[in-house]
């Protein structure tokens, strides 16, 4: 007859419920420690990180923008009047000299305007001619009445001093001396008045002499404007240079001030670079620039900074004081390097490829090993092209990653294979 016992049922149960506890234990303490362990690093190969140790020194500050070569001396011409372009004598891209006739235009009215110009002068020099011998005539008649009044006055002084003797002795009356003085007397005024006359003729002669000849120089002043637009409408280069455009075509009617050609000088170029705008603050006049030809680098310096932003950049003039290199011409892609500043004795790196001025950023410093790179926060300060300031994070000596590391940002550690 079998007995059930109590005791080990109690027993079995016992030892069940602190199993299960154990278990439970066990498993809420592996969960713990798994969430506390940081996720294994990933392995990195070293050739694909751009790595860059910090330095302590000199600290070149520099500003990079693209650009273009242009003509130093540019001419544009321009149609004097309204013509008709007759022929196009030369094609853009020749060399030309400066009497060199680029278009042949025609305008009849401009050739009758000459003629009308050139007849209105030939009258007036006429006319003066005319006008200069009357007033020459008119003044040797004003002499000749003078000199017959001298004439009578000297006659009568005359006759009044040899006849005081005779009344002072009483040959003659005094009254009839009294009358022979006072028509001497009266022949003196009439000589004043004449010679008064005659310097009131040479002012009159020479007033209407200049009116005439301000006359004749407006006259001669549109006679040369209207040579000058006849000789304008065979259009000639100005200068020696490259005939670069030619807007126009034979058979066009072209009004006043319309271009009609544009001549450069090739061998007198400057550079037109093209800044972003949050670097061009720091863009002074008179600071070195070196020029990228593509063929070879030309030293030059900042002539001028446009005032104006247009899509984000900001126009910066270089007059270049090197010889330019075989190849160099207008229109030609350049790359130019603005010299800031020199820092001395900063600490410095590379500029990573997220790295902005005067910002917090987290670089991987690769440790003394070699092998793991750890995230530590660094602080930078001024910039250059390739080069940044630390000013806080690193130490000279310390090596640290550039390239882009958003791949690996869910880790604070990696290792370099």
């Amino acid at each position: 007859m079998d007995i059930r016992r109590e005791d080990l049922l109690a027993k079995k149960r016992r030892k069940q419920w602190i199993t299960g506890i154990a278990i439970g234990l066990l498993s809420v303490g592996a969960i713990l420690g798994a969430a506390q362990l940081r996720p294994a690093p990933p392995l990195v190969e070293r050739s694909s990180l751009w790595l860059d140790t910090v330095k302590r020194g000199e600290m070149l500050r520099e500003v990079r923008g693209p650009g273009t070569l242009v003509p130093k001396e540019i001419r544009w011409i321009t149609a004097e009047t309204n013509a008709h372009v007759e022929r196009i004598v030369v094609k853009p891209g020749a060399q030309v000299k400066a009497d060199t006739v680029l278009l042949e235009l025609s305008n009849p009215e401009v050739q009758e305007q000459l003629a009308s110009a050139l007849a209105a002068v030939t009258a007036a020099h006429a006319d003066n001619a005319a006008k200069k011998m009357s007033l020459e005539n008119q003044l040797l008649d004003q002499k000749a009445n003078y000199a017959q009044v001298e004439s009578d006055y000297e006659s009568a002084r005359l006759e009044a001093e040899a006849k005081k003797e005779l009344a002072q002795k009483g040959v003659i009356p005094q009254i009839q001396f009294r009358q022979i003085q006072l028509t001497a007397d009266q022949r003196k005024v009439r000589m004043d008045i004449e010679r008064e006359r005659i310097a009131k003729f040479h002012e009159t002669v020479a007033a209407q002499i200049d009116a005439d000849r301000a006359r004749l120089g407006q006259l001669e002043t549109t006679l040369a404007l209207r040579r000058r637009q006849v000789d304008a409408l065979h259009v000639k280069a100005g200068i020696a240079g490259v005939l670069q455009q030619v807007p126009v075509q034979e058979g066009q009617q072209v009004t006043a001030g319309t271009n009609l050609a544009r001549v450069a000088r090739p061998d007198v170029l400057r550079a037109e670079l093209r800044v972003a705008e949050t670097q061009a603050k720091d863009v002074a006049i008179g600071q070195d620039v070196k020029v990228d030809t593509r063929n070879g680098i030309v030293a030059g310096k900042v002539e001028r900074i446009d005032p104006a932003v247009q899509n984000g950049t900001v126009q910066v003039d270089v007059d270049l004081s090197g010889e330019l290199p075989p190849g160099a011409r207008p229109d030609l892609s350049i790359e130019g390097t603005i010299q800031i500043e020199r820092l001395d004795n900063v600490v410095y790196m590379g500029r990573p490829a997220f790295g902005q001025p005067n910002s917090d950023v987290r670089l991987f410093r690769v440790n003394a090993d070699g092998n793991i790179a750890e995230r530590v926060p660094v602080r930078l300060g001024r910039s250059s092209v390739n080069l940044i300031e630390v000013t806080k994070g690193l130490n000279p000596g310390d090596k640290v990653v550039l390239s882009d590391t958003t791949t690996w940002d869910a880790y604070d550690r990696i290792r370099l294979n």
